[in-house]
């Protein structure tokens, strides 16, 4: 049995995600059954690309379904968080690691899916190590590979869309 988990959205992230739903079990459905239609009356499927084409076009659509419909089920609607200095989903937060800074979004990549940003999960080994700690605090986190590193948490600032 596999655990699910609520991801946090931000009201305009579920909206966009709830109307390309809709578009995909409404309109697509009903444009991709044409095109695979329309490829069959070519003649011989097995040599049809246009068919194969669409077919396999259908198989991802159909993949992002159930993705979405699983996403906006478990998902945790909500305002941006409080600017209060403390890291959780929908912060963009600056990080010195290896001496470096790094600015990333925390949360899922469907909220910041129309920025620049690069998105942390608060699931990843660093999001759930950062996760819920204040700015200024040095915090240490195992890699997938096994290697400790050194996070410090320089600014966390509620993401704006």
């Amino acid at each position: 049995m596999t655990e699910t988990t609520a991801t946090f959205l931000t009201q305009e992230a579920y909206d966009r995600l709830k109307e390309e739903l809709e578009y995909l079990t409404g309109d697509w459905r009903t444009e991709i059954a044409n095109k695979i239609e329309s490829a069959r009356l070519e003649g011989d499927l097995r040599e049809n690309g246009g068919y194969h084409a669409a077919k396999e076009e259908q198989g991802k659509m159909e993949v992002r379904i159930r993705q979405l419909q699983q996403l906006l089920a478990n998902a945790v609607v909500g305002e941006a968080p409080p600017d209060d200095g403390v890291v959780e989903p929908g912060m963009v937060v600056t990080i010195e690691m290896f001496g470096e800074e790094e600015t990333f979004l925390m949360g899922s990549r469907e909220i910041g899916d129309h920025t620049d940003l690069q998105v942390f999960s608060e699931k990843s080994a660093m999001g759930s190590a950062i996760n819920g700690r204040r700015v200024g605090e040095t915090v240490t986190y195992t890699t997938p590979v096994g290697k400790q590193v050194d996070v410090k948490i320089l600014h966390a600032k509620p993401y704006k869309a």
